[in-house]
């Protein structure tokens, strides 16, 4: 559905969105680590570190 130049989507045309990581070396979807693992992951700062000349 097209509204006003946006692109709506209903509930039935989501699809859910697969979030992988790296941990240890190697990449693992975040789905697959345990409940302490997953908190663990939502509780990480994302930080953008500035150039020096």
């Amino acid at each position: 559905m097209k509204t006003n130049g946006t692109v709506k989507l209903e509930e039935n045309e989501r699809q859910r969105c697969e979030i992988w990581t790296r941990v240890m070396g190697y990449h693992r979807p975040v789905s697959a680590f345990n409940p302490g693992k997953q908190q663990e992951q939502q509780d990480r700062l994302h930080f953008r570190e500035n150039r020096g000349k």
